[in-house]
């Protein structure tokens, strides 16, 4: 089994950095690019100009292997189908920017699908605990079949991986940063969902898709790196999120996992949105108050700034390996605690003159 990751994440490793500079080369050709002067964007940090469309060499990394190397389970299918819209909407953004409450309504096409095709969350583990069961409430139907809605396990599964697929693209605006994460991320859960596989055969999947993800996201970040030779786009920031949302279910619920590993995205995402609603504006209106554009105004290099990143993931994700369920919710809670201390600090320290923000 060790034998078969390795394989999965090697292949996808491989085939992710073995075609992105293709990519580039097409993105640049089809002017897939993001130009500062003719593109202006309030979060991007960039200067020159950087090809677009990293979703596409992503996508290949992930599910190519499972073409030739697997039988395809229902959800992998529906799971497939909702990251072809995120990639070739994508793929349309990184042509010209589009409008944020349509790639919204695309982003929850695609979570509808892979609900439809069986994604959700039937349970999830109480930390004091025993099973708070989702899956109870059901509305049968008969279409082409029985079947049911479940309608608290679908309703939270589907606003879990909407809110994961928005909010982990925006920690992808320093160079490097966001596939380190999403690396890191489905790495944990693969390990997690690993201790499952030998009682449930089903379980496997999950693992293998996790190290698929974790090898593609780290092909990518070789050509992502600074200085960055093509960006994510809104395709690989998405795809990024679904991914990671989608695994968290399926490897028997992990969600209180996956909070702790991105509980600094999700805290620095959740500041931008109440300062956003709180100010009267839209919350999908771009802005450069996240807490990386705060540590770039601080003089805080990029390399620096995704290390910065990928240590605080990966120390949560051996915690999340380490722990139980209650041991991971009070880990979550005192990650939360400490990361709003520090993005208040970080705003507070950003608003001082230049020269006193440089003596702390």
């Amino acid at each position: 089994m060790i034998t078969s990751i390795l394989l999965i994440f090697l292949i996808s490793f491989l085939i992710t950095s073995g075609i992105t500079p293709g990519i580039i080369s097409i993105a640049l050709k089809f002017k897939l690019v993001d130009d500062p002067k003719t593109r202006p964007h309030p979060a991007h940090t960039h200067k020159s100009v950087i090809p677009r469309a990293g979703g596409l060499p992503i996508f290949f990394g992930i599910f190519f292997p499972f073409l030739f190397l697997f039988p395809i389970p229902k959800e992998i299918v529906g799971i497939f189908l909702g990251s072809v819209i995120l990639v070739l909407v994508g793929l349309w953004d990184d042509r010209k920017d589009r409008s944020p409450y349509l790639r919204f309504l695309t982003n929850c096409l695609s979570a509808i699908i892979a609900i439809g095709f069986g994604v959700g969350i039937p349970y999830i583990t109480n930390p004091f605990g025993g099973i708070i069961h989702l899956d109870l409430w059901r509305i049968p139907f008969n279409l082409w079949g029985g079947h049911s809605i479940l309608v608290l396990a679908d309703m939270i599964g589907f606003f879990w991986i909407l809110w994961t697929t928005n909010i982990i693209g925006w920690s992808g605006g320093v160079d490097g940063q966001l596939p380190g994460i999403v690396s890191i991320a489905a790495a944990v859960i693969g390990f997690l969902s690993l201790r499952y596989a030998t009682h449930d055969p089903r379980q496997l999947y999950v693992t293998f898709l996790s190290f698929a993800t974790a090898g593609s996201f780290l092909g990518f970040l070789l050509w992502n790196f600074y200085p960055q030779k093509i960006m994510p786009g809104y395709g690989g920031k998405t795809l990024a999120g679904f991914m990671l949302a989608i695994l968290s279910i399926l490897s028997f619920s992990k969600l209180g996992a996956a909070l702790l590993v991105l509980a600094v995205p999700m805290v620095d995402a959740s500041f931008i949105l109440l300062k956003r609603i709180f100010r009267g504006r839209s919350p999908m209106q771009a802005t450069s108050g996240h807490l990386h554009h705060h540590l770039l105004s601080l003089g805080w290099g990029r390399r620096r700034i995704a290390f910065f990143y990928w240590l605080i993931s990966a120390i949560a994700g051996i915690i999340a390996l380490l722990t139980n369920s209650r041991q991971k919710l009070f880990a979550v809670l005192f990650v939360v605690i400490i990361a709003c201390m520090f993005i208040i600090w970080i705003n507070f320290l950003r608003k001082l003159p230049k020269k006193s923000a440089e003596e702390f």
